[in-house]
Parts: C-alpha cells; structure tokens; sequence
C-alpha cells in the first residue's frame, strides 16, 4: 500500500510515532491511549526493531479452545484475501493456530504485551470486547503496515474469555472498520457454539460417568447401592447424597482445586490423584472420565470410603499467604518470573494495578530475610542514599510512583554506578511519569515482571477466599460459598483486586448472622449483578449503581422502583436493557 493510499491521520501518527522513539517532545493531538500503549511497551523493555519471525505452527499449544476452533477456522480460512492471516490464540495470548499469509512475513508466537507491545489481540482480551489496531498504532517496525482486528472468545458458562479470533492483513486506508472484522466475528460466533455444543456433551458424559459410580449392584431386590461419589470437570460438581454425609465443604473444596489443578496441567492420566486435607475422614480413589473417540480427559470421579479404624490419611500442605494463592497461568507465569530474577542481588521490579498484590509477592520473594521497608506513600521525601542500599539488609521500595523528585535522582545515581543493589520496587501505573523517574522506569525494565489484575485470573478467585477468610472462632463453621455466589465472585472486574475481595470477605465473615454457604443475593449489588455490558462513563456508573441499589430496596420490584426513582417505567426498562443489569 502505497503512502498516497493512506488516511493523512495514520500518516500523522506515523510521524507521531517516529518522535516518540527519538525522545522528542509529541504533537498535543496524539490519542492518549495510542501514547499510553507506546511507553508501555518502552517500559516493559520491547525492542521495537524486532524482526525475527516466530513459528505459529499451534500443535505443541493443543488445547480444548484449539480443538472446538480448528474445524471452524479451517473451513472459513479459504475466504482470506491474498494479503491477510487469521488467527487463534489463547488469553496468553498466544497463537495456537494460523493460516494465510502474514502481511510482511510479520508473525510472532508471543503476543504478549511484554514481548510485542500493543496489539489488537492483547487489546481485545484487556477490554473484552472487538478491537482494531492499525499501523502506527502498533510498537514494532515489522507491523506499521498492518492492520488488525481481534474478537474475544468467551467460556460459554463461565463467560470468562479463552482466547481471541484475530484477522491480520495489509494496512487499511481508513484506519477502519477493518475489512475482516465481520468474518472475525462469525467466527468467534460459531467457535462459541462449537465450545458450547462440547460442554454439554462433556457435561452429559461426566453425568453417565458420575451415575455409573453412585449406584452399583446391591441393596436386596435386584436394587442397587448408592456409594459416596464426588464428579468433577473444573465448573461443575456432582456431589452424592453419601458423599454429602461423608465429607465436610473443606474436603469439596479441596476435591475441587485439586481436579482443576490437575485438568489444566495435563497430566498422564494414570497419574491422576488429589492429596486429601488433614482430618478429611476418608479416603479416595480417583477415575478419570475420557471422552469417547479422542481419550481427551473431561473431568474425574473421586470414590470415597470413611477412613479405617487406625489408619491415617496424608494431608497437603499448607496454602501460602492468602494473597498467593492461585494456580491460573498468568499467575503461575508471573510468580514464576519474579522468583527467577529474584534468585541474585540485583534489583527487581513488580509493576501492577493497585491492589494485586505487588507487595505480599515481594515479601513471598525476600524469603525469611527482614528488608528495610521504605513506602513513598507516607513521607514526601525518603531521603535515599548509600546507606539504604549498601546495609545488610534488602530494600523493599514501595509506590515509585510517588517518590520525590530527589530520591529519584538519588536512585538514578546509585544504579548508574551499582547496578547490582539488592532493591525490590513496586510500581502502580497511573499518570504519565516524568523525564527521571521514567528513566528510573527504563533501567529496571529488563528485570520487572508485571502481576496479572484479579480479573485476569477469576479461576484464582476459588482459591482465595479460604485464604482470605479469618480463623473462625471455636464453634463457629467457616466461611463456604454457593456455586451460584461463586460464578458471579468470577464475572465481577474487581477494580480493587486482592484489597477489594479481601474487604468483602472478612465484612462477610465478621458481620454475617445468616448459617450456611453465603449466597449470591448477600453479596454487594455490583458484584451480584455483574459488571455491565460494556465500559460506562462516570455518570453512567454512577446512575446504574442508583439503579440497581432502588432495585434491592424494593425487592425487584420494578414498578415500586421506577417510582422511587421518579421515572418512568418505561424508562428503566430501557436503562437496564443499556447496562444489562
């Protein structure tokens, strides 16, 4: 495509772009989000010249998403235009399958934010919704004649996204709609269905699995014998009347993480077992149920029996800190990066959103060592020098974001001539930051690992509340939860991460008078009725949580609650269509 062809404001940006990696001051009309992507990918330490092509070749990354997909993407391949790819990925995201030719031979396996900078696929999976990323929109040279769109693939019951459907072609001259974004999206359609159309054939055939189990010949009569069975798939729990008697919510909870764990890891399946919390009060045999024709393994039945008389049964280790829990990949990935570079004496940087849990990972990482805690939120200059970092003890430097200008410039200095200071930092993005303190920002680039938000790890969320939950008091049952309060704990966005669910769950432990799990309807409203359907201005927050707390006064009661409000009904029918509340 050819300069004339292209929109003037893609040229514009184009030269926008080129100021941007010569450190040259930007023109005042550059969209905030496009400035925001490029210095994320600065900071993150991408090399915007590189050019060396990865193979997408997706059978080493086989996966359930990869298996509903392929004969879709396979029959709808042939219409690609001689200058455009398609492509599925995981909510890494990486690519597990591609066909067609990628404009410039630009294909990369890694489409990570950390590895490639801004693209429509990581877009599309951060916002959870279609995405169009074009030209100089992107950081790598290799793409500025690219244009792309990506759509987000959704778990049809859990609506958590599983990957994306991308179509990458030439750049476009409009700068969009991107001409492939219609096949994109019917794909994505159809893909979905085909997910759908699998679970429920897994879920009828984990169903057979778990009545073949609970009931075997016995009982008198040509009866049968109903026995203490517990099926599992990761999203549904089969649970028998006996096994109900058996086994205590601990116990389920313990069956349920372990099965998760061991589905997602993709274990031989002769070696499928759960190790049982102390106390349990009963054994388990452990049956994997395969699917019909491919062996894929769907889920497993676990066969409980009350522990003989003497006989003792091995417990599990104990959780880490509360705020560590998690067996999901992105927080696997990023624990198992901070623990790589934490193994020497240099610094280290963990960036994030507030309240993911940047600090309870540092402290994991120092081990049994005691640092010198220094937090830039509560003094307005800390005074840094060579006596914070050459001491005994590691420096754990909290909110860099707020560090005086001066101890900035002191860092910078101490680095520049020690770059092997034992220094721990963690950084909140937020406001653009400074000359020095981004330079600060670019020299722990190649050692800074970014922790996941907890919306990007809702798998997690299981884990977390028996960690997150108080010791109970004697007498006093703990804390369980009912699927159905679980599944919308997992739908909502948690702005405030770790802090903000830590919050809910000991309000609920502390104040709750009702006996048995928590409910969904005890839950706060927003997280009860889930975020809405698409990102909402300020005012049009605020008017939905309006909304949805005169729906709880009134019962649902919609008549009753149009009046409360003084509108009329029509009207918030209307509203609650536009936010799907």
């Amino acid at each position: 495509m050819t300069t004339a062809e292209v929109s003037p404001a893609l040229l514009l940006l184009s030269q926008a772009r080129q100021r941007f990696l010569a450190g040259r001051p930007l023109p005042a009309d550059v969209p905030a989000e496009t400035v925001a992507a490029w210095r994320r990918a600065r900071f993150l330490g991408v090399r915007h010249d590189v050019r060396q092509a990865d193979s997408v070749d997706g059978r080493a990354l086989d996966s359930a998403l990869l298996a509903a997909a392929r004969p879709v993407l396979e029959r709808l391949a042939p219409a690609l235009g001689s200058r455009s790819m398609l492509l599925l990925t995981d909510e890494r995201p990486r690519v597990l399958w591609a066909a067609g030719a990628a404009p410039g031979g630009a294909t990369r396996r890694d489409l990570a934010e950390r590895e490639v900078g801004h693209n429509s696929a990581a877009l599309a999976l951060r916002i959870r919704r279609r995405a169009e990323v074009h030209g100089p929109e992107h950081f790598l040279d290799v793409w500025q004649d690219v244009s792309a769109v990506s759509v987000p693939v959704f778990a049809p019951e859990s609506g958590r996204p599983l990957g994306t459907i991308t179509v990458a072609s030439g750049l476009c001259a409009d700068a969009g709609p991107h001409p492939g974004a219609a096949l994109a999206e019917a794909a994505t359609a159809a893909v979905e269905a085909e997910l759908l159309a699998r679970s429920r054939s897994a879920e009828r055939t984990l169903l057979d699995a778990y009545a073949r189990a609970a009931h075997v010949p016995g009982g008198g009569q040509g009866g049968s014998q109903e026995r203490a069975v517990v099926a599992l798939d990761g999203r549904n729990r089969l649970v028998s009347e006996a096994a109900g008697r058996l086994v205590s919510p601990q116990v389920l909870e313990s069956l349920e993480r372990g099965a998760r764990a061991l589905l997602q890891s993709s274990a031989p399946v002769g070696s499928y077992d759960i190790a049982l919390p102390e106390g349990a009060g009963c054994t388990a045999e452990f049956h994997p149920v395969q699917e019909q024709g491919d062996g894929r393994v769907l889920g497993i039945v676990a066969v409980l029996e009350p522990v003989p008389e003497g006989a003792v049964v091995r417990a599990v280790p104990r959780p880490v800190a509360g705020r560590l829990a998690g067996s999901s990949v992105p927080w696997l990935y990023a624990v198992g990066r901070a623990g790589e570079l934490a193994h020497g004496s240099e610094p280290l940087l963990l960036t994030g959103e507030r309240g993911s849990g940047k600090t309870a990972l540092a402290r994991e990482l120092l081990g049994g060592a005691q640092p010198l805690v220094l937090d830039a939120a509560e003094a307005p200059e800390l005074g840094l020098g060579e006596a914070e970092l050459s001491g005994p003890r590691p420096l754990l430097l909290r909110h860099a974001e707020r560090l005086a200008q001066s101890d900035v410039a002191a860092l910078n200095g101490i680095l520049d001539e020690r770059p092997d200071v034992h220094l721990l930092a963690t950084y909140t993005p937020g406001t653009p930051p400074g000359p020095c303190l981004q330079r600060l920002l670019d020299t722990l680039a190649a050692r800074s690992v970014t922790v996941p938000a907890l919306r990007e790890r809702p798998e997690d969320i299981r884990e977390l509340l028996p960690a997150l939950t108080p010791r109970a008091a004697d007498g006093t049952p703990p804390l369980t939860w009912t699927l159905d309060a679980l599944r919308a704990l997992e739908r909502y966005p948690w702005p405030g991460n770790l802090t903000e669910l830590t919050h809910l769950v000991r309000t609920l432990a502390e104040n709750r008078r009702a006996s048995g799990p928590v409910g969904r309807a005890e839950l706060p409203d927003p997280v009860r009725e889930g975020p809405a359907a698409r990102p909402l201005s300020p005012m049009e927050h605020a008017e939905r949580t309006a909304i949805l707390e005169a729906l709880r006064r009134n019962g649902g009661n919609k008549a009753r609650t149009a009046a409360a409000l003084g509108i009329a009904r029509a009207t918030l029918y209307r509203k609650l269509r536009e936010y799907r509340a």
